[in-house]
Parts: C-alpha cells; structure tokens; sequence
C-alpha cells in the first residue's frame, strides 16, 4: 500500500505530467480560462487516461508482446485512446451541453493528447503491472487535473487586475504555467 502512495504522490505532485514532463500543454493552455472548463476537462481527462492506461496495457501484454507486434504499439494506443475519447464526447454531449460547448475542439484533441499517450508508453517502459498501470494512470490525470484547475483558479483572478498590455492573453499564460511548474519542482525531494 505504501508503494501505491508513494507513486500517487509522485504521479500528482513530483513528476506532474504536465507541469514537469510538459506532456499536454495544448488543452492546458486551451482550457484552462475558467474554472468550469476546467474542472469539466479535469474531469474527461482523469476518465480518458486511467481507461487509456488500463486498456493499452493489457493490448500490449495480450496482444502486442505474444504476436511480437511491439512497433505498432504507439497506432494500436492511438485508436485505443481514440475510442475513449468518442464515448467520453458523446456521454458529454448527451448529459452536459453546455459543458460539451465550452470545451470546444479541446475535447476531442484529447485523442491527441502527448499526456494520455504519455502516460500509456510510461506505463509499458518502466515495466508496471496492470494494478500499477491504473494507479499510475488515475495519479497522473489527477495530477493534470490540479494542475488545470489551479491555471484556471489564477486566469480567472487576472480579470480581476490591471495586467499591462504587453503580457494579456498567451503570455500572461505562459509566465503563470511557468511559475506554476517551478513551484512543483519544489517537490522533486518528495519521491
């Protein structure tokens, strides 16, 4: 149990997959205007990637590795990821519209999301099992999700203040999500 943590802890805060691998920069910058967006995101992603990381084990394990198929790992992930992706835009559509709109083109480039695949590759190249896989994928999403909402949390507050001109819109993103990741890296001693 205490490994479990460990890689929980490790997965969330010290290796942040975005803020300190800097896999999935695209919807985190896209998305992450509002805190609603944001949390809906959050929340697509966790669903996305702990089914990705779950799903694209067991075809490389299963599939993959006993038809000696290894280099079609990354296109066999793809569509794995792709699938999921649909299922999560169509339930999204259906249950939340309006969440559905606000996430725009954003949602379906999950599919193409460096994180989801990532996190996939991660879990075969550092040798998890399948229990370990899920925890690692579940943390790891986790981990994109705070790091989302967070952005969000600031970018909300940025209405609220007078920022010069020069540094509205992208730039004032880029220097915050900077910030954001050099205070995660005051983690790195934790794992």
């Amino acid at each position: 149990m205490g490994e479990f943590l460990l890689l929980m802890v490790s997965a969330i805060l010290v290796n942040n997959i975005l803020l300190i691998r800097f896999l999935g920069n695209c919807p985190f910058l896209g998305v992450s205007k509002s805190m609603d967006t944001a949390t809906g995101m959050g929340m697509a992603v966790i669903f996305v990637l702990t089914l990705a990381g779950m799903i694209t084990w067991i075809v490389h394990t299963y599939v993959l590795t006993p038809l000696e198929l290894e280099y079609l790992r990354t296109i066999a992930f793809i569509l794995v990821i792709a699938t999921l992706v649909q299922f999560v835009e169509m339930v999204i559509q259906k249950t939340a519209p309006p969440l559905y709109e606000a996430l725009g083109i954003y949602l379906p480039l999950i599919t193409t999301n460096c994180a989801v695949l990532g996190v996939a590759i991660i879990n075969i190249e550092e040798g998890y099992d399948l229990i370990t896989s899920i925890f690692f994928s579940f943390a790891s999403a986790c981990g994109f999700a705070l790091a989302l909402v967070l952005m969000a949390g600031m970018r909300e507050r940025f209405a609220l203040v007078g920022i010069p001109k020069a540094f509205e819109g992208t730039a004032i993103g880029l220097i915050t999500a900077g910030l954001i990741a050099l205070a995660f890296s005051g983690f790195v001693g934790l794992g």
